[in-house]
């Protein structure tokens, strides 16, 4: 991905999402409306420097400003930017670090000085983000989040993956239970692979183990971002928590079951519609997004009820491509919010 350099000719649009994958991907819908109505801009994402594999894969987006966070001051020049998009938040500090770029044109929510449509708790940051820039004229669809597959090949095309892992404990669904589903899938004659992090390994290598899938098949912490990408783009099925990886298959159109726990899907879940089932018990969830344990909504999520949905999903996958489906599983609830 191509580095922002302040000196390029013409106007800039930087818009700040200095947050992980799934915030990244939520905003793609806004991202494709700013590159519509604008464009004489360079569209620069002020993102972390690790999401480039996948900025890369936004169509329109120019150029990456990398950003870790909000602690320290963008390395730009005041001026240098003509359109500042807030797409962080709506608070002091995003705002601060946006006016410090003194541009003549700002987008955000109302607040600080700044104009825009208010902030609403509890809509879908898809449904969010694209409110905002629609309010300053710029046509958005919140379901318009789908992004360019990467150049490079997936390492297992057709597998069903289980992304086991997640970056707090209150979305970490038991690895005994993932390896039971693990076993159900190997016993079905299904290619599944485990993914996740190089600090999640550990955590897939335990699956891995206790349903008898051989390490081969754990590429935790062995993929760069893009094969990481292209792994999903190419899979039957992803099978994962409220993480990167559940949003990445929403971008690609990927079948996926997707376990809630703190995050309610109402403003977190895949697009309606689509090849996509939600598990959660929402009565549950206690809510504490940064708690070690799992989240009560979480852990109401049975095996059965994953294996359920996985079948109902690989049945109607199979009957779409005119192929010899086994009789659908009874329905899984869906208990999204």
């Amino acid at each position: 991905m191509e580095l922002f350099d302040q000196n390029h000719p013409g106007p800039t649009l930087l818009a700040l999402r200095a947050l992980k994958l799934g915030d990244l991907l939520v905003a793609v819908p806004a991202l494709h409306a700013l590159r519509r109505s604008n464009p004489e801009h360079r569209i620069v994402a002020a993102v972390p420097g690790w999401l480039a594999p996948i900025v890369q894969l936004v169509p329109g987006v120019d150029a990456l400003l990398p950003t870790p966070g909000l602690d320290d001051p963008l390395p730009l020049a005041a001026g240098s930017i003509d359109t500042v998009v807030n797409l962080h938040g709506n608070g002091a500090q995003s705002r601060g670090l946006l006016d410090a770029l003194g541009a003549c044109r700002r987008i955000g929510h109302e607040g600080g000085g700044w104009r825009g449509p208010v902030w609403l708790d509890g809509i879908h940051e898809r449904v969010r983000w694209a409110r905002l820039v629609e309010s300053h004229g710029m046509p958005a669809d919140p379901a318009d989040l789908a992004i360019s597959r990467p150049e490079v090949p997936s390492p297992a095309a057709g597998a069903t993956v289980v992304h086991v892992g997640a970056f707090y404990g209150s979305r970490r669904w038991p690895v005994e239970r993932f390896a039971r589903v693990v076993d159900a899938l190997q016993h079905d004659g299904r290619q599944v692979v485990l993914s996740g992090s190089e600090a999640e390994r550990p955590r897939a290598e335990d699956v891995a183990d206790a349903a008898g899938l051989p390490h081969s098949q754990v590429l935790a912490g062995e993929l760069q971002l893009d094969a990481f990408a292209a792994l999903v783009s190419e899979a039957s099925l992803v099978i994962s928590a409220d993480t990167g990886a559940a949003h990445l298959a929403s971008a690609y159109g990927t079948p996926s079951v997707v376990l809630f726990g703190p995050a309610p899907a109402s403003e977190w879940g895949p697009p309606a519609g689509g090849p996509h089932i939600v598990l959660t018990d929402a009565s549950q969830r206690r809510g504490d997004t940064f708690s070690s344990v799992p989240d009560p909504a979480l852990l109401a999520v049975s095996v059965a009820d994953v294996l359920a949905a996985t079948q109902t999903l690989l049945s109607e996958r199979s009957s779409a491509s005119g192929s010899r489906a086994r009789l659908p599983a009874p329905s899984p609830s869906r208990l999204d919010d």
